[in-house]
């Protein structure tokens, strides 16, 4: 894991945390990101730095809030959040989102980076105000944490461009394999939820192999100690779009992803409207081009809602 790194969002200067204006053009310049893309590079387009506070959003803080500590985890593969080239500079579909609300909402940002999985018990010690590291909504979550949406992203697998898989629909599929995630995952959870599934059907359980970070999550695969990737929609298709010798195995499980809280905030009310700003003036589509997540848009924010059922759960 990362040495922590606290870094206030005061000021846009070359030292901040955060993604600030680089690369080509203003809100209207998404096609450079995507040519970056194409490239194998990390899109810099700043789609982010026109947006202005707007008093509606910002009335619904609660009295005196001007700033606000978040939490993000570094995964090291966009569109979640990783490092620009300098090594110190955080970059992501979550950056993006997090600074665009921050600047509708009018309020500075404190950022601490921190493990995955990590983020979600501290919040109701208070150690952050919120987390940003593309959260998925769901039903055990909400018992203890409260979510603003932004997202639709969900869970999806992934493995070798030589593997005799081809599409995974069922996790009976993953009998007998060994099957690489991400620790305090939903991820992880689906799989040790399930692992019965194979017992029921007479055959040899999957074995979980749960890492802190995407690179040696992708290290497993390509050297042979894992056989399958589990992992989010859109990074597996970035992955699989950047990386030599992989390919996708498809959608399992949507879910949406938001902002996290802790149960009770009195903060949820303005991120949504933040949220709703940016999709109705164009900002919200403008980041999702930007990181070709253009699939998981939402029509709305909401607050903390039911989990996305799969079609299969929904009929059983």
């Amino acid at each position: 894991m990362r040495s922590r790194l606290l870094l206030p969002f005061a000021m846009i200067t070359s030292a901040t945390l955060f993604l600030t204006a680089c690369g080509s053009g203003g809100p209207g310049g998404a096609g450079a990101s995507a040519v970056a893309a194409r490239s194998g590079g990390v899109p810099t387009t700043d789609v982010v730095s026109a947006e202005r506070k707007d008093d509606a959003a910002a009335g619904l803080l609660p009295a005196g809030t001007t700033r606000l500590t978040v939490a993000i985890s570094v995964g090291g593969t966009p569109p979640g959040t990783t490092y620009l080239p300098d090594g110190t500079t955080l970059t992501g579909q979550d950056v993006d989102f997090t600074k665009a609300v921050a600047k509708v909402l009018g309020v500075r940002l404190k950022v601490e980076q921190a493990s995955f999985e990590a983020i979600l018990p501290a919040l109701d010690s208070g150690k952050y105000d919120f987390g940003a590291s593309n959260f998925g909504v769901t039903d055990e979550r909400r018992r203890t944490i409260d979510f603003v949406t932004y997202v639709n992203d969900g869970q999806g697998f992934a493995t070798r461009g030589d593997s005799e898989l081809t599409r995974i629909t069922d996790l009976r599929q993953l009998c007998g394999l060994n099957v690489a995630t991400g620790a305090g995952t939903t991820f992880e959870a689906t799989l040790e939820e399930n692992k019965h599934v194979c017992a029921d059907a007479g055959k040899k359980a999957y074995q979980v192999q749960t890492y802190s970070e995407q690179s040696a999550i992708w290290s497993s695969v390509q050297q042979g100690r894992s056989d399958v990737v589990m992992s989010t929609i859109n990074g597996l298709r970035y992955a699989v779009a950047h990386q030599p010798g992989l390919k996708f195995l498809g959608e399992y499980h949507r879910l949406d992803v938001g902002f996290a809280f802790r149960k009770g905030t009195k903060l949820a009310p303005a991120f949504q409207a933040a949220v709703n700003k940016l999709l109705a003036d164009g900002t919200y589509a403008r980041i999702l081009k930007k990181w070709g997540t253009t699939g998981s848009a939402i029509g709305k924010s909401r607050i903390s809602p039911p989990e996305l059922k799969r079609p299969a759960d929904r009929a059983a």
